[in-house]
Order: structure tokens, then sequence, then C-alpha cells
């Protein structure tokens, strides 16, 4: 494998990002060791990545995040009233979602993104990686919530993350 300075050069600008981020300041002194770590931590682990990331469509990502963004607002209100109300009233239930991405890092991000909206969580990816077992705090209709998750969150990574 042919390495590179910065093999993963998305990578090393959200570390670096998220270090000035976290640090709260632009002083020199964190703008340097955050470029330091910025460019050794994927460059040490650049050998755990078995396929190159292929990020396409940054517009699309940039949407995906906005729409993630305002469902989990949406999800801590909705469940904040189920968690308030009667326990009674609550439908949880399991259920399986077939995938059509097969990037690995796009399932990733989809079962993060699942778990990251407050009322849902991912519990399984099969074998196969055809099939992700979710659980739903109170769901009504589960294809309603399959159809949802399939064009709010899948069809635009699958835009985003492609196999190269």
């Amino acid at each position: 494998m042919k390495t590179t300075i910065l093999p993963h050069p998305i990578l090393s600008v959200s570390l670096l990002v998220a270090w000035l981020l976290l640090n709260n300041t632009l002083s020199l002194g964190h703008i340097v060791l955050g470029g330091i770590l910025a460019i050794l931590i994927p460059w040490f682990t650049a050998s755990f990545w078995p396929n190159k990331v292929c990020a396409k469509n940054p517009l699309v990502f940039f949407k995906f995040c906005i729409v993630v963004l305002y469902d989990i607002i949406i999800a801590n209100i909705t469940v904040a009233r189920l968690v308030i109300g009667s326990n009674d009233a609550l439908r949880p239930s399991f259920f399986r979602l077939p995938l059509d991405i097969k990037h690995p890092l796009g399932i990733s991000v989809l079962a993060s993104t699942i778990s990251l909206t407050p009322g849902t969580v991912s519990c399984d990816l099969s074998d196969d990686g055809a099939c992700l077992t979710i659980h739903a705090l109170d769901i009504d209709d589960i294809q309603k919530e399959i159809d949802s998750i399939k064009q709010r969150y899948e069809k635009p990574l699958m835009e985003v993350f492609q196999l190269c």
C-alpha cells in the first residue's frame, strides 16, 4: 500500500477542526499541535482502512447533516413527550431494515445516524451486511419507518459513499 503524507485528507482536516473546536482557541501552538495530530493519526491508522474512502457530493453530505440535526431536535422533543407521558402508550418494536448501501463506512454512518436519533437504536448488522436490526421506542407503522430511513438517510449516504 502506497503511503502518502496525507492518506486521508478529509480526516486530517476534520481532526484539525475538531482539535481547534475542542480547545476553543486559534493560538499558534494549538494549530501546530492539531496539525501534527491531523497528519500522524491518519498516517498511523492508514493500514486499518481496507478500502479507500471515496466521499463524493459534499453538498449532498452537508444537506444530509442538516436533515440529521433537524431529526435529532424533533426526536428529542418527541421522546421527551413520550417519557413524560404514560408508558402504557409506548409501542416499542424491533424491525429489520434491508440495506441497499454497500460501502462499509456508509453502513457505519447510517447505523450511527439511526442511533444518534433519540428513540431509535441500531442493534445488529446481519453477517452478509444486507440488513440492519433497529429498535424503536415507539412505532406504529414499521414500513413507513423503513421508507423514511431509506429516503432521509440511506439514499443520500449512497450518493456520498461509493466504492472505489
